[in-house]
């Protein structure tokens, strides 16, 4: 159908623009742009009513003069081209591609949005996904289908993290997997890290990558995580792969919507974010999830950098409500020099006790998490108590408990930037460390149980 095209706009307002009697068009329907030299952008519709239409321009407004822009609406939303061959490119955040090697042909596009899942079509998670890195794999187990964030801070490794992660992560026993990598908003040097760390570790045929940078226009930040998240589904529920979908930071998305909120006289709501925060987070992160009867599955792990590592900050207590758990990045571990510095007493994964043991990965899992977690509990008690009282004065329970946190700590939680560890390895390290205890500290597995295992180890 053919769309009708506008001279002359009634306002030009940051990176909005205001055309009065518009008729026909629809919320998120895409518009091109030109100005009077015939220069093209897009935007979308953010806002209409029967006397004006709010544009929102993808590239900005500068050099646009009321009088001479040209709009042209085109009946449908911004959409994202997809096909298999997308496999091991790059892409901005309006996913074009930026890595030099030309257009995507075949395929189809499709609505960058979404269509939300049936709830009675989705299938409760269950399955395990190996990420190589224990304290995960053991303590906060990824599940396939989950959308399990990660909540770090400024200075913090979390870059390094989503890479090694995005690099090790499978299904064991399934070749079926895919890796969708989006960064939002991130610095020129974070880029070429993780262009040059996703391409450099064996895995590139099996990731698609998203970056928009810092100093693209702030609606760009908008996009990409959609632009991720329309791939993912494409490749999981049409081409039947398994895929896990790394986002980082979720904090630049929320910030570019708190500016956009602003531009556009929105009333703001806790800390100047607009108050539909909630429900626009929702209808990201609910687009994880396994379907009844589809092969594939999508499972998010969403990264946010916590401002002033405040975890009741909006953006990391809405993210809280609506996802499984959470991984929490500790500063004081990093500052040990411990990597990852993951805290895994203020860690949880909610559908973890569904997805290890017999037939997941392996019978004992269940009871070396739950006695991990007891006795490194135990471990911040006593050193609680020995900064108030010195470690001569604590017994000799007591200093085994620090003995175990230090071995914990230096062996079970600190491991390589580019170590990959199978979740067998790591339980059986488990019990190696627990041996250190004295019986009476043993609360969810027995003495008996460690030398079995060693025993069984060493034949």
């Amino acid at each position: 159908m053919a769309r009708l095209e506008y001279i002359g706009v009634k306002d030009i307002d940051g990176p909005f623009v205001l055309v009065e009697n518009v008729k026909g068009v629809g919320y998120g329907e895409l518009v091109e742009i030109r100005d009077a030299a015939g220069r093209l952008r897009h935007g979308q519709v953010k806002s209409l009513s029967e006397k004006a239409t709010l544009v929102q321009v993808f590239t900005g407004t500068g050099d646009l003069i009321p009088s001479t822009t040209k709009l042209r609406f085109l009946g449908r939303p911004l959409e994202v081209h997809l096909s298999k061959s997308m496999l091991g490119r790059t892409f901005n955040g309006l996913g074009e591609p930026r890595d030099g090697c030309g257009e995507i042909y075949g395929g189809k596009r499709v609505n960058i949005n979404g269509m939300p899942l049936n709830p009675m079509a989705r299938q409760y998670p269950k399955d395990f996904i190996h990420t190589g890195i224990s304290a995960i794999d053991t303590l906060t187990t990824l599940i396939r289908g989950q959308k399990l964030p990660i909540f770090s801070g400024n200075g913090l490794p979390h870059n390094q993290l989503a890479v090694q992660i995005a690099t090790q992560a499978k299904i064991m026993g399934s070749d079926e997997f895919a890796v969708v990598f989006a960064g939002i908003g991130i610095k020129h040097d974070d880029a070429a890290f993780f262009t040059q760390k996703l391409s450099s570790r064996g895995r590139s045929n099996n990731i698609v990558t998203f970056l928009n940078l810092a100093d693209d226009p702030v609606i760009e930040r908008i996009a990409t995580p959609r632009m991720a998240l329309a791939t993912a589904e494409y490749l999981a529920f049409e081409l039947g792969l398994h895929v896990l979908v790394v986002i980082t930071d979720m904090t630049s998305y929320c910030e570019a919507l708190r500016e956009l909120g602003v531009a556009a006289g929105e009333v703001p709501s806790r800390k100047g974010y607009p108050a539909y925060l909630y429900s626009d987070l929702a209808s990201l992160y609910e687009r994880a999830g396994v379907v009844r009867g589809v092969e594939g599955s999508v499972t998010q792990i969403p990264i946010l950098t916590m401002p002033n590592d405040d975890i009741t900050h909006p953006i990391p207590d809405l993210t809280g409500f609506i996802t499984e758990g959470q991984i929490v990045l500790s500063r004081d571990l990093d500052a040990k020099g411990i990597y990852p510095p993951i805290d895994i007493l203020t860690s949880l994964s909610r559908l973890m006790k569904d997805g290890i043991g017999k037939g997941f990965t392996r019978e004992d899992h269940p009871s070396v998490s739950s006695q991990l977690f007891a006795s490194y509990s135990r471990v911040q008690e006593v050193r609680s108590l020995a900064s108030v009282v010195g470690e001569d004065e604590l017994s000799k329970n007591d200093k085994a408990s620090l003995e175990f946190g230090k071995l914990f700590e230096d062996r079970f939680l600190r491991q390589g930037v580019d170590e990959e560890r199978e979740i067998g390895y790591s339980l059986d390290m488990a019990w190696e460390i627990l041996s250190t205890l004295p019986k009476s500290e043993l609360t969810r597995v027995s003495l008996a149980d460690i030398q079995e295992h060693i025993k069984s180890k060493e034949e």
